[in-house]
Order: C-alpha cells, then sequence, then structure tokens
C-alpha cells in the first residue's frame, strides 16, 4: 500500500517522521521537508513504518546514493545515503539535541563534528560483518530483516577490507563472516560457523589471518597471527581475534582526545576506567596520573582484559579486573574514585549502574556513548544524583548511517 506523505523532522534511527489520518508513521529514504510517496512496511496500533519509494517534492539535500545496493528494499546498512554529507551532519546534530531535551530535559547547542580519515563519507568502516546465506553465499541484511542481499562491493568498507575480496567467495558451513583492517595494515577474517557445521575457508592471501569465534569468548586461529595490532600516537594495542575496537580510521585518536580533554586526569589521582575494552583509555589515563595515581579498568571480556593487561605492561600504575560492572565494582571492594570514565554499550549504563556510580563520588565522569537515547536517559539520572552536564561533543564516526558517537563531561555538584 502506497500513500502520499509530507515528510517532518528526524527521528533516532534514521528515520524521519510524517502523518497519515491521525498517526504517525516513521519514513525511511527521506528527508525533512520533502513530499514522497511511501510504501507501508510495517503496521502498529500506534504508528506506522514505511519506505519512501518515489520523491515528489526533493529536499536540496537529496543526492544520488552512491552506492547501488542503497534504496528501498535493498541492503539495511546505510541510513542517509541519499543526504549529503554535510545535511547527514545537521540530521544527527538534530537528534542529539533532541534526545538530550526530551529525555533529560538538556539543551545542546553543539553539532556534530567530521571525524578525520573519510572526507566523502565512503570507505572508513574497518570491520564489515558480512551474513552468509545456506548456498554460502555473503552479503548484507535488508532493514529490520533476516533477509541477506548479496554485494560485490561495500563503498562504506575500508579499502583493505575490501582488497580482501570476501563479498565475492563462498563461505558454506559459516553464518556469519567478518573482515577486518588494522590501523597498521593488518588484515583478517573472523568466521563464525553454523552450528554442527565445519566451514570450508576459501583461499585467502597469504598475509590475511582467519579466525574462527566458537562462542563463548573462545576464537581458533586457523591462519596467521591471533591477534591484531592497532596503533594510537606512539602506542601499540593487541586486539585478540574479532575483539572491540573502533571502526572508523580517526575514531580513536578522536574520541581519546575528548575524553583527555574533559578528563583533565592530574597527577597521582585514582581513576576507574569502566568497559574498558584493550586499555585505550587506560593507557593514556595511567601515563597522566603518574606513578603517584592509579587507573583500574574493568572489561566484562576476559579476552579483551587479557589484552589490556598486555597493552599496558609497562605501567604499573594500571590495573584490570574481569566482570560485569555492577558486580566487579562490588567484588573487588571499589568505594571512591575520582575520576570516572565510562564506554558501555549500546544499551547505555541504566538505572543499578547509574546509582552505583555516583555513590564513588568521583568529582568528574566522562561517558562516551554510541547511543543519543541512552545516553540522555542516563545523563537525567546521573542529574537526579548530582551530577550536571558541563560538556558534549558528537562526533560522526560513522558515515552513511543514523549512528553518531558522542563524549559527556559530568561534573558533581
Amino acid at each position: 500500500m502506497a500513500i502520499e506523505l509530507t515528510v517532518g523532522p528526524v527521528a533516532h534511527g534514521g528515520w524521519c517522521v510524517a502523518r497519515h489520518e491521525g498517526r504517525v508513521v516513521f519514513v525511511r529514504h527521506a528527508l525533512p521537508g520533502e513530499r514522497v510517496m511511501a510504501e507501508i512496511t510495517e503496521e502498529t496500533a500506534r504508528f506506522l513504518r514505511a519506505d519512501a519509494v518515489e520523491v515528489l517534492d526533493a529536499s536540496p539535500d537529496r543526492v544520488v546514493p552512491p552506492c547501488p545496493f542503497a534504496g528501498p528494499g535493498r541492503c539495511g546498512g546505510c541510513d542517509w545515503q541519499h543526504a549529503s554529507l554535510e545535511a547527514q551532519r545537521r540530521l544527527k546534530t538534530d537528534v542529539v539535541a533532541e534526545q538530550l531535551r526530551r529525555l533529560a530535559g538538556i539543551e545542546w547547542t553543539g553539532q556534530v563534528e567530521e571525524v578525520p580519515g573519510a572526507p566523502d563519507g565512503l570507505g572508513w568502516r574497518t570491520r564489515v560483518q558480512f551474513a552468509v546465506d545456506r548456498e554460502g553465499v555473503p552479503g548484507l541484511r535488508r532493514h529490520r530483516s533476516h533477509d541477506i542481499v548479496p554485494v560485490d562491493a561495500c563503498l562504506i568498507a575500508h579499502p583493505e577490507v575490501e582488497n580482501v575480496g570476501a563479498e565475492v567467495m563462498n563461505w558454506r558451513g559459516a553464518s556469519a563472516v567478518e573482515v577486518i583492517a588494522s590501523s597498521t595494515g593488518d588484515q583478517a577474517v573472523a568466521v563464525a560457523p553454523k552450528p554442527r557445521r565445519t566451514v570450508a575457508v576459501p583461499d585467502l592471501d597469504d598475509s590475511v589471518a582467519v579466525f574462527v569465534n566458537e562462542g563463548r569468548g573462545r576464537t581458533r586461529t586457523v591462519h596467521g597471527r591471533h591477534h591484531l595490532t592497532e596503533r594510537v600516537g606512539e602506542r601499540d594495542f593487541q586486539v585478540t581475534g574479532s575483539g572491540f575496537w573502533q571502526i572508523h580510521p580517526g575514531a580513536a585518536a578522536t574520541l581519546l582526545a575528548a575524553v583527555m580533554e574533559f578528563a583533565a586526569p592530574k597527577p597521582g589521582e585514582w581513576a576507574l576506567d569502566l568497559y574498558c575494552g584493550v586499555g585505550l583509555f587506560a593507557a593514556f589515563l595511567a601515563e597522566a596520573v603518574g606513578p603517584d595515581g592509579a587507573v583500574f579498568g574493568i572489561e566484562a571480556d576476559p579476552v579483551a582484559v587479557r589484552d589490556a593487561e598486555r597493552n599496558l605492561r609497562d605501567l604499573p600504575q594500571a590495573r584490570f579486573g574481569r566482570g560485569m560492572v555492577e558486580d566487579a565494582l562490588d567484588r573487588y571492594g571499589i568505594e571512591r574514585a575520582d575520576l570516572l570514565v565510562v564506554d558501555p554499550p549500546r544499551t547505555g549504563l541504566g538505572r543499578e549502574v547509574v546509582e552505583r556510580l555516583a555513590g564513588l563520588e568521583a568529582s568528574r565522569i566522562v561517558y562516551v556513548s554510541c547511543d543519543p537515547a541512552t545516553l540522555a536517559r542516563d545523563l537525567a539520572w546521573l542529574g537526579e544524583r548530582g551530577y550536571g552536564l558541563a560538556g558534549l561533543r558528537a562526533f560522526d564516526a560513522f558515515p552513511m548511517t543514523a549512528h553518531v558517537e558522542s563524549v559527556a563531561l559530568l561534573v558533581r555538584n
């Protein structure tokens, strides 16, 4: 069923908002101010979802999507290829501001900043995960669907990811294949096998490492080294298998600079790095607090904890513990801190963790977030516990998509 819509403001998640017969319609592939014909894709009692399939009156921000796989019913990996890069950042700025205003009562007048390394918004994604169909053909999923769209190239993938050529290989027996290119030139393929299936790994260049993710944090090396090396400044970081690292080549350094600016760690301070991954923030915090201070990192992934310990073995003032933050703080007997840096998953901190962190009475909290909605929710809860927002920067670490990375500074009243 196709309906004519006049498109309103942007919404969180790559949608724009319109109305039809009194109901809200969340529209993809449209831009604010456009008049479009839209195909209904989902109907609930409260709202509709739709794809703009024909543009009747186009926005001046509209461009031709550079990728032939972008558009209604095609690959769901990109949300905004039909908008200019400048317009994408304005849309993301509007989303961040709206979430902060609606969920936290905070008026933010900043703007989403460019991350160096992808001036045209393409070729930035250093980690791309392809789903694999029953015949072993890799591809990317349609939006809100398990359907797989085969692709022969991904335009937002980093050139070194594309050079592996995984999209044109057969991966029979795999459920997913992740291709990784590190900042130091390492290349790897991480394969997730289907249950009770053996993956026949295609012939790859000898320089490409191959891992099999066996679940529950276990990774088996099939070919090459077991880890990749990432570099920020003069420091190298080991990342085992397909462990977490920022996927935009400029994101790690950009976010680190923002974190350190807001954190302003001082010699002798006691800092916590929560959800610390392989120790990126902890390393530079430890250097700043010096031998008279201390940094303790907490991370749930045991492999990442081992990587962090190795990465910071030259900094005895840094230590790490494994566990969920809400449990590990109690288990390690942590009752106070001078400074907190938190980088939780997309789901955010949540009420229980917010309450526990507020009880540490740190003078400042630096919050790194990849979701403005959960960030705003948590800022509201932290505000109830006496922490006010003193600064917030947002970064376009995921061009062509609706995602945005933010760094917030909260100061205890």
